[in-house]
């Protein structure tokens, strides 16, 4: 239940070169399992179908010199179970690798097909 001044996340906005929009919506939609509204104009909203997570909105830079990098565009960390896995699924969906998994580390980094990094944490054991 939500109480007065109480602040949730409603969505995270990823900034996409306009290249990159449309292989944008598809990659999270799809790496997620979530569902995507149609785009409006330069905007796609994602929305978790179990409506327990935040929504993924993409939006769509005017001209590809404004998205700044990628460091400054976003990161996620998405916590999962059976981060091996997980890790070879979003490959297969088109991320790249970016820093692979080192001894002492509960994570690995890739980056999105426009270069958004994000991180597979192993959440087993923080139930």
């Amino acid at each position: 239940m939500r109480g007065p001044g109480r602040l949730r996340v409603g969505s995270v906005v990823i900034e996409a070169r306009p290249a990159m929009f449309h292989r944008l919506v598809q990659f999270w939609s799809e790496a997620l399992h979530y569902v995507a509204r149609e785009p409006l104009g330069d905007w796609a909203l994602l929305s978790d179908p179990h409506q327990s997570g935040p929504n993924i909105a993409i939006q769509q830079a005017r001209e590809e010199d404004e998205v700044p990098g990628p460091a400054g565009r976003f990161h996620l960390d998405l916590y999962s179970d059976d981060p091996e896995v997980e890790v070879q699924r979003l490959l297969g969906l088109g991320a790249s690798m970016v820093e692979p998994a080192q001894k002492g580390r509960d994570f690995v980094t890739l980056a999105d097909p426009d270069g958004n990094l994000l991180d597979v944490i192993d959440a087993r054991g923080t139930d």
